[in-house]
């Protein structure tokens, strides 16, 4: 099942289906507070004037980048979640991308698109250690492959209904690829500040021998994440690399989208296209590491490990793919974690889009302008799983 371009239609019921979940979850004062400063910016005058001006007043060349390849559509939605990701409170942002907002919102897309129901099935996982979900084409089947997935958003945000559309897409494609039974586990990992590190990687343990109870052979599963998953998803490789009981249990392949490589570094910097700063990105992560453990721990910021033994260890039978933009805040972390992986001898192949910024492929299948370019980083990855893990 995949859906079209996300519509100025789209935006609206979203904002409908947002606004009591704010007042709820927030209440109306603490919304209040925030909004009406921010008014100016998001409705009047800054952000519709810096559109107007570098759209339409700016000559190409002298263009961001991004900008140079955007339609005014992305452009103009980029720049809202720009200013949203530098000053929004992160227990707001968190009502943005939760199950309450985001699923109802998924139902209203697929209805608008003809589905009444989602022809890949999904069911919650709710146990002790871990909760999440299961997309599956056939539930009484076991998977030819699964991918294990955990979602960005900064450690503070995010839940997998907000990615439910994306996800449903990555199985439809593994489907359309020749996998005759594909699925996929979205950790449902508990956030900042609720839980901080290490909660997210035993959770994430728990999560993957449910995941390898199901299949059974972990040369079949794929992990991955975008962004804080990305982290997650390294620091995860790094204690099974650490612990030799789990060696026969690695993973057959590792798919990471703009991985946050680390937490908080001074080539984490700014740039002209990215929505994502790097001030806002060093608050979250040590928001995730807490106080017993320093940010310098490659554990909690895998890009800190230089060892390229462990990362030997810690590398997938079939190795690796990255995903990334070349406008990204994290863009000089994500090119020094490849190089390393590649001097370790794993295998590991690198996407970098020109023009892009964070979690693109993620971001593209909602704001893309054909179905081609909604497609590619995720039609990149299909290509990748289906070439390991069926090779191997």
């Amino acid at each position: 099942m995949i859906l079209g371009q996300i519509s100025y239609l789209d935006c609206l019921v979203f904002l409908i289906f947002l606004a009591p979940q704010l007042l709820l979850e927030v209440g109306i004062f603490n919304v209040a507070a925030w909004l009406l400063p921010a008014l100016p910016h998001l409705a009047a005058i800054i952000l519709p004037c810096q559109f107007v001006q570098e759209r339409f007043l700016t000559p190409s060349e002298s263009r961001s980048p991004f900008v140079q390849r955007a339609t005014p559509f992305q452009d103009f939605v980029i720049r809202y979640v720009r200013y949203a990701f530098a000053f929004m409170p992160a227990s707001i942002g968190r009502v943005f991308f939760s199950k309450p907002v985001s699923l109802p919102f998924m139902r209203w897309r697929m209805m608008r698109h003809g589905y009444l129901h989602s022809p890949i099935t999904w069911r919650e996982v709710k146990e002790k250690r871990f909760s999440g979900v299961w997309l599956t084409m056939d539930q009484n089947t076991e998977p030819d492959v699964v991918i294990f997935y955990l979602h960005g958003g900064g450690f503070a945000m995010g839940s997998s209904y907000f990615y439910m559309e994306f996800l449903l897409a990555w199985v439809a494609l593994l489907k359309e690829a020749g996998f005759k039974n594909p699925a996929l586990f979205a950790l449902e990992y508990t956030l900042v500040p609720d839980a901080v590190y290490p909660t997210q990687i035993q959770e994430a343990l728990a999560a993957y021998e449910h995941v390898l109870s199901v299949v059974k052979n972990p040369s079949r599963v794929c992990v991955g994440g975008d962004s804080a998953g990305g982290t997650l998803i390294l620091s995860f490789l790094l204690y099974l690399a650490d612990h030799p009981q789990h060696q026969t249990r690695m993973p057959g392949l590792a798919t990471l989208i703009s991985p946050w490589v680390t937490l908080v570094s001074e080539e984490n910097r700014d740039t002209s296209s990215d929505y994502l700063n790097a001030e806002t990105l060093h608050l979250y992560g040590r928001q995730y590491a807490g106080t017993k453990i320093s940010i310098d721990d490659p554990m909690v910021s895998p890009g800190n490990e230089k060892d390229l033994k462990r990362w030997q260890r810690a590398s997938p039978k079939h190795g690796w793919v990255i995903l990334f933009g070349k406008e990204e805040v994290l863009g000089p972390e994500i090119r020094a974690l490849s190089a390393r992986l590649d001097k370790a001898g794993t295998n590991v192949k690198v996407h970098e889009e020109y023009g892009s910024i964070h979690a693109w492929p993620v971001a593209a299948l909602y704001l893309g302008e054909n179905r081609d370019e909604r497609l590619k980083g995720l039609r990149d990855v299909v290509s990748s799983v289906k070439h390991r893990l069926r090779s191997g």
